[in-house]
């Protein structure tokens, strides 16, 4: 099945690792040096047109790709729940 993350992005579900709040996360050293590396290699894509909430970690062709999106991670998991029902 399919997530909506907003601004047009769909990923497909069974691509998804992880759905992450950047408030709780970005406190933590290891997940910064995540998100900075992964800015670093082109592996980021913004799919927020406001401030970003939420990160969702997706592998896709060998690569772990970073979504940012500015709904609550909450809602983005009731989503991928929904859909995987």
């Amino acid at each position: 099945m399919y997530l909506h993350l907003g601004n047009g992005k769909v990923i497909n579900t069974e691509n998804l690792i992880g759905i992450f709040d950047l408030d709780i996360t970005s406190q933590s050293y290891i997940t910064r040096k995540f998100l900075t590396m992964s800015e670093k290699a082109a592996l980021v894509i913004n799919a927020a047109e406001d401030i970003p909430k939420t990160f969702v970690v997706c592998r896709e062709n060998g690569k772990n790709i970073v979504y940012l999106s500015q709904m609550a991670s909450a809602t983005l998991l009731r989503r991928a729940e929904e859909s995987i029902m």
